[in-house]
């Protein structure tokens, strides 16, 4: 028996000393390479040592995150937002105990105002679907005003696109394709899609790269595709186009998007054929006409002085010449790659950008014939009823859903490592999304926000959250005090020589 413990003994010394030479050899070959090498300042004068900077750069994210953040502080989005949406997705209760832990007096908090006598039960009313395109020979009514946002095949892996397209259908909600254009996955659930033309026209554009009148009657075609969005920009990256890596374009997503598989797809930062706004209502138009569905626009605003330009052109054209929708998207960023000046410091936030929208339409009497979409942040059954306040019909959400998915804001969207399969195309990683399991999930997150709304639209005395009005929401000022929305963004009159334009 002794001679068994001191021969064990003996192999582990010898694995000690052994795993011991490694780990020195190991060092020695890491401080002979750090002190010769020249890239890195703080690695070539502190050998060894300086490479746990980039460790620890790596895993701040992290323990931020998980360890050291309180619940309000993250950004883009906290870990309250997070965790409502997440007992959303599970269809749990939305109820807190011992008050709000967010903090009421920062500036720009909306505070919706009660009504004295709320809105009872038996005065409730169901939201009620909204015709988009009146004068397309097949206009859409819109069954929801909380809908799935654009996000790429490509940019999402095929069970993160069939999960949305599965729970839009059982939400009875709308899913966008994004730039990157129609895959099979997107059909499979058999929801309402809005199929998005981007600056490079992914599949609708011909060899050439040229929108292909052929190509959008074949997308038509498809009953589940009910309306088209010309995206002029987004908030992640306004005056740049769509970015997908090279390692992202696969044989599958390069024969939908009709390009070369493998190599990076970059789209034009500008359609080459819309330089001004006859040829914005031009491109609409043709698209309208060929494809016989409504119409709209997507943009981030810097400036509404082209949107006025934008609306004397349809006033001379004629109403019907009018876009049938502008989804208006914020400037601080999406779900996209994109370069941090753009993401951090162009294009103007929502916040700002919806009033003056919205009163751009109401001055040139348009605001019934062009229907608004928010986009940007809008993912808590607050920001959703801010934005119908502020004069929204109806709000896309994208980030909101991938959290539906099960994203945990690793922040790895750019690349092909997200750990929960969402935005990778690695097969390992994409086999932890279940696309049964999170279709419930997708559907769950839709209905149980449009049920909060709802809820906040009751509080206010209106019955159903469309009803709701700037003069239901207060915002705070920076001397603490809030002040009405409606005295913020007074409506303007409408220009006397529009007032009797038709706009059905």
């Amino acid at each position: 028996m002794a001679e068994t413990v001191t021969w064990v003994l003996g192999i582990l010394a010898y694995i000690f000393v052994f795993c011991l030479g490694l780990a020195l050899f190991a060092i020695a070959v890491m401080f002979i390479i750090d002190i010769t090498q020249t890239r890195d300042a703080v690695r070539r004068n502190y050998p060894v040592i300086g490479r746990f900077r980039a460790l620890f750069t790596e895993l701040g994210e992290f323990f931020r995150q998980y360890f050291f953040a309180m619940d309000r502080e993250e950004l883009p989005f906290n870990r309250a937002e997070r965790d409502w949406v997440e007992h959303a997705c599970e269809d749990g209760g939305s109820t807190v105990a011992f008050g709000s832990t967010k903090n009421l007096e920062d500036v720009g908090t909306p505070i919706f105002v009660n009504a004295p006598f709320p809105t009872m039960r038996k005065d409730k009313a169901k939201t009620q679907p909204m015709i988009i395109g009146p004068h397309a020979r097949q206009p859409y009514e819109a069954p929801s005003f909380f809908n799935i946002s654009a996000m790429s095949y490509g940019s999402l892996s095929a069970p993160a696109v069939k999960a949305l397209s599965h729970g839009a259908k059982l939400a009875g909600c709308w899913l966008n394709t994004g730039e990157g254009g129609m895959s099979k996955h997107h059909l499979e659930g058999g929801c309402d899609i809005i199929f998005q033309i981007g600056t490079a026209k992914y599949g609708v554009r011909d060899a050439d790269g040229n929108l292909s009148d052929e190509k959008l009657r074949e997308v038509a075609a498809h009953a589940e595709v009910k309306m088209f969005e010309v995206k002029l920009s987004q908030g992640a990256k306004p005056g740049k186009g769509g970015i997908l890596p090279a390692q992202k374009v696969t044989a599958e997503i390069a024969a939908t998007r009709g390009i070369a598989e493998g190599e990076d797809s970059i789209s034009p930062n500008r359609f080459p054929e819309v330089g001004n706004i006859d040829e914005l209502l031009d491109f609409v138009g043709r698209i309208r006409e060929v494809t016989g569905k409504p119409v709209g626009i997507k943009a981030v605003i810097g400036s509404t002085d082209w949107v006025e330009e934008m609306c004397q052109k349809i006033h001379e054209r004629g109403v019907e010449n009018a876009p049938d929708f502008f989804t208006l998207d914020s400037g601080d960023g999406g779900t996209g790659a994109a370069p941090m000046p753009l993401m951090d410091n162009v294009g103007l936030l929502i916040d700002e950008s919806l009033p003056l929208l919205s009163d751009v339409f109401h001055k040139y009497n348009l605001r019934e014939r062009i229907r608004i979409i928010a986009s940007g942040k809008r993912i808590t059954p607050a920001d959703v009823a801010w934005a119908i306040c502020a004069g929204a019909d109806f709000v896309n959400a994208a980030r909101g859903f991938m959290f539906s998915l099960g994203c945990i804001q690793a922040m790895k969207c750019n690349k092909n490592t997200c750990p929960t399969g969402i935005t990778t195309h690695d097969p390992r990683l994409q086999d932890g999304l279940d696309p049964t399991r999170k279709k419930v999930r997708v559907m769950h997150y839709q209905q149980n926000l449009v049920h909060e709304v709802e809820v906040i639209a009751h509080s206010c005395g209106v019955k159903e959250p469309r009803g709701l009005r700037r003069h239901h929401i207060r915002i705070v000022q920076d001397d603490g005090r809030s002040m009405p929305m409606d005295k913020l963004y007074p409506r303007p009159e409408i220009l006397e020589r529009y007032r009797h334009s038709g706009v059905a």
